[in-house]
């Protein structure tokens, strides 16, 4: 578990394992929220808690409030220029470029702009998916960032890493001898991964939809957005959904792929794999150790 920049990974993939750029930098700042409460457009901002998206050709972006409505955190995406691949959380970027850049996007955004004194700039790389995230060994096993890393498009980054840990967890509590390891490490990677790579790639597609440049598909996209910001508007009152949003250009609109994403119940999960593979994984037990643990399993199987 240590990370984006994970030097165990290049001990599972068997090499060096370097990232690709993806085009994208984020701007990042943070902005006092009592200065956003002095001005009657940016004040809802603070007072309504909810995250705002701002799209534009080749960028979007990110805002919401931190830490209990004390600071406003921006993550303004952009255009990489910067040569070389070098991964940075602290390199610091050049306000005056930050804002040339979004210099004709909405009043809104100017008005926060003018208020960011510094900024940073980090450069977005990423990483395809592993054909698998145990070594050949059976003694090193990855999660989180360090086997799925993701763009930060969906917000799912964090979640996928405790429910990585969730999984492992609890699938390991029912290890009872070294033999087990490692078919406890391909249960959790079978219950893992297809979930946590189509994951990475729908980040990966926000990408596509929200730096759109001006144009018959970006306003394609906005009509396809405002119908779903209607239609949960409309159930939001009472009223009967009247859309189908299945592939809504809103991913979080969708409800199909919200309910696979949201309604996800990592322990649920692990305890199905258990209730039908744990008998067969404790023939893998000295018969020594066996008998008092069958007689577990089986309690827990009726």
């Amino acid at each position: 578990a240590d990370g984006v920049k994970s030097v165990t990974r290049e001990y599972v993939v068997g090499g060096p394992d370097k990232p690709r750029a993806t085009g994208d930098a984020a701007y990042r700042a943070l902005i006092p929220a009592e200065k956003l409460l002095q001005d009657d457009e940016l004040k809802s901002l603070v007072e309504k808690m909810e995250s705002n998206i701002w799209m534009g050709p080749g960028g979007h972006i990110v805002g919401y409030t931190i830490r209990a409505k004390k600071e406003f955190n921006l993550v303004m995406m952009h255009p990489d220029e910067a040569e070389g691949g070098v991964e940075s959380w602290t390199a610091e970027g050049n306000v005056d470029k930050m804002r040339e850049y979004y210099k004709g996007w909405s009043t809104t955004i100017q008005k926060l702009l003018a208020l960011v004194p510094s900024t940073l700039d980090w450069k977005l790389m990423d990483r395809d998916p592993l054909p698998s995230w145990i070594h050949e060994d059976g003694k090193l096993v990855l999660l989180g960032d360090s086997c799925h890393p993701m763009l930060p498009y969906r917000a799912q980054g964090s979640a996928m890493a405790i429910e990585d840990a969730a999984v492992l967890g609890n699938i390991f509590s029912h290890c009872s001898d070294r033999s087990q390891i490692l078919p406890l490490l391909d249960a959790y990677q079978s219950i893992r991964y297809d979930r946590a790579t189509a994951t990475q790639r729908s980040s990966s597609l926000n990408q596509y939809i929200f730096h759109k440049p001006d144009g018959p598909e970006q306003e394609a996209r906005d009509r396809d957005m405002r119908a779903a910001t209607e239609d949960a508007l409309r159930v939001a009152r009472g009223e009967p959904s009247t859309l189908v949003l299945a592939g809504n250009s809103n991913q979080w609109a969708d409800k199909t792929k919200s309910d696979i994403q949201y309604g996800y119940d990592a322990d649920e999960e692990a305890e199905k794999w258990w209730l039908a593979n744990g008998n067969r994984l404790m023939t893998l037990v000295p018969s020594i150790e066996l008998k008092p643990r069958a007689v577990h399993s089986a309690n827990r199987d009726h």
